[in-house]
């Protein structure tokens, strides 16, 4: 099948040219070969007619590998080919966002010799597709798995280079990007979660003192900054307390998007962090914001923070023996209010006028049961562990009760009895499920409800899912750098990185991952001919198209690039 041009001729010497999909038959009675119409397409220079030829073509390169295409043609081959739609999806978000504008001006008082900009999109668009070691990146992924414009040229010191760069420049791109983000999408800022987490290192001894010398290394001085020993042992969130760690801050929107991120020393406990970030959110208008924490952030001397200038806070109060909030809070007698099919309400304010505190104790039943027959399985456990040691009175513990003693899992239920052993402790059980299902939370902001209360704290959650995305699906760890400055830079590639998923998964409403398998339908070929080489693109499928399409964004050219 072919397509078939046929001229006429017409009054004057006009000549017309017809355009026809046609075939040739093989006609056995009268043993010849015969050409049949398909398709009458119209008149060659007609608009119309050329645009349903483009649509053809279209839908045949669809079907067509860029080997098919060339296989017949013995003048041409494929030199390479590459998975480009995610990477171009990247790049549009990246200029979107003004990241790329930012960070080009921020450079052009320096005399680096490669482009900056490029080495940090190389790395953030690495973490975000095949988060790798900067070694792995520059040696592999930039040369092999990839074609990301103006970067075959970089070097591995580039890429550490640009990390520095980004290091001295990262206040300032945090809030460049924030405000672009504003207004951009119309951020509900009135709300702003903020939680920490710990990522540990794999190596025995702790840093002892400051690095601040490579740092400085190429720096102007008004960049330069001076860093504390950063991997230090302390409490660790993943179980590992044996090994060093560092402790990293992330304040989120609402929606998910994250606005600010900290680096502290990995000894640095939570409520220590809250004056900090209370301090450096100041300057960013967001003064009428409510801070939302968890219970690792309460202290008298936090909430006194967060309530300066006319600050809002919701925080969740912990739960301890003879505390306020055991002692007067839970213990208050009221009615509950249903807030949704697993939540319900109770308000308690304790104390009188400006000394007043708003209490909401939070109940959700199905996490109650949860939770108690979660107990009781492990009291049964602990039950037949008891029975099986032997102890006589006067004699040291032995290795398994002390493994008991101290265990998190056991120890809070046991208590030593009068010869010296060990046993369940009923009060202690008793104590425990009272908070089954329940949650405290606290404010100082008067106009919300206590659903509101209740609802904003559970949306804390968002912090949550942006912690889980950072170590598994962005690999925040393995962190191979030991320099503060190289770590810090390392952490903002990652969150740089979470950032461009979030705005992707807003505009399409499912997860990156989803998203990105769609578009790595969407392939590079580079083809060279007689006339040189030829980068062409293949049309997007229909899922590839729906994800540009909800992303606001044109699908690519067809021909990149002519040699």
């Amino acid at each position: 099948m072919y397509l078939r041009e046929t001229t006429q001729s017409r009054v004057k010497g006009q000549k017309v040219t017809y355009l026809q999909l046609a075939e040739n038959t093989w006609n056995a009675e009268k043993k010849r070969s015969e050409t049949r119409v398909v398709c009458n397409l119209g008149r060659g220079e007609d608009a119309a007619v050329r645009e349903r030829l483009k649509r053809l073509a279209h839908s045949i390169l669809k079907r067509l590998s860029p080997e098919d295409l060339t296989g017949e043609l013995k003048d041409w081959k494929v030199v390479d080919s590459w998975s480009f739609g995610d990477v171009y999806v990247m790049e549009e978000l990246w200029e979107r966002l003004g990241i790329k504008d930012i960070l080009r001006s921020r450079a052009a008082t320096r005399k680096f010799g490669f482009s900056v900009e490029r080495a940090l999109f190389a790395m953030v668009c690495n973490r975000t597709l095949a988060p790798s070691s900067k070694l792995y990146c520059w040696e592999q992924w930039l040369r092999e798995d990839v074609l990301i414009d103006r970067t075959r040229d970089l070097e591995l010191h580039h890429l550490y280079r640009a990390m520095d760069f980004l290091e001295a420049n990262r206040e300032e791109l945090e809030w460049q990007v924030y405000r672009k983000m504003r207004d951009l999408f119309n951020l509900d800022v009135e709300v702003i979660f903020y939680d920490t987490t710990s990522l540990h290192f794999e190596i025995d001894e702790e840093d002892q003192g400051s690095t601040n010398e490579e740092a400085s290394q190429g720096v102007p001085d008004s960049e330069q900054k001076q860093y504390p020993p950063l991997r230090k042992r302390g409490h660790s969130k993943n179980g590992r307390s044996d090994a060093p760690q560092i402790v990293i801050g992330l304040a989120v929107t609402r929606e998910g998007f994250p606005i600010r991120h900290w680096v502290f020393p990995g000894n640095t406990v939570d409520v220590s962090t809250v004056k900090q970030v209370k301090s450096d959110l100041r300057g960013w208008r967001l003064s009428s914001c409510v801070f939302v924490g968890d219970a690792g952030m309460v202290s008298e001397d936090n909430l006194r923070t967060l309530a300066l200038g006319g600050g809002k806070y919701i925080v969740c109060s912990p739960v301890s023996s003879g505390s306020e909030v055991d002692r007067d809070v839970l213990s208050r007698p009221g009615r509950f209010k249903e807030v949704a099919g697993n939540l319900r309400v109770k308000e308690v304010t304790i104390g009188d006028g400006a000394r007043a505190r708003r209490y909401v104790v939070c109940h959700n039943p199905e996490e109650e049961k949860k939770q108690s027959s979660h107990r009781a399985e492990l009291l049964r456990h602990l039950e037949a562990e008891l029975a099986s040691l032997s102890h006589r009175e006067g004699e040291p513990f032995s290795r398994r009760m002390c493994e008991l003693r101290a265990s998190r899992r056991y120890g809070k239920y046991l208590r030593t009895t009068k010869t010296g052993g060990l046993e369940i402790d009923p009060a202690k059980v008793k104590m425990a499920a009272r908070t089954d299902g329940k949650f405290v939370v606290r404010s100082n902001d008067e106009t919300l409800t206590s659903e509101d209360m209740a609802l904003g704290y559970k949306q804390l959650q968002r912090v949550e899912e942006a912690w889980r995305t950072l170590k598994s699906g962005l690999k925040l760890r393995p962190v191979f750098h030991w320099a503060p400055h190289r770590i810090h830079a390392h952490v903002a590639i990652a969150v740089l990185g979470l950032l461009l998923e979030r705005v992707a998964e807003h505009a399409c409403g499912d997860s990156w991952r989803n998203i990105r398998d769609d578009l790595k339908g969407i392939k590079l070929a580079q083809l060279s001919g007689p006339v040189g080489d030829v980068w062409q693109v293949t049309e997007p499928k229909p899922s590839a198209h729906k994800r540009l399409k909800s992303l606001h964004i044109k699908s690519p050219p067809a021909v990149l690039r002519v040699v």
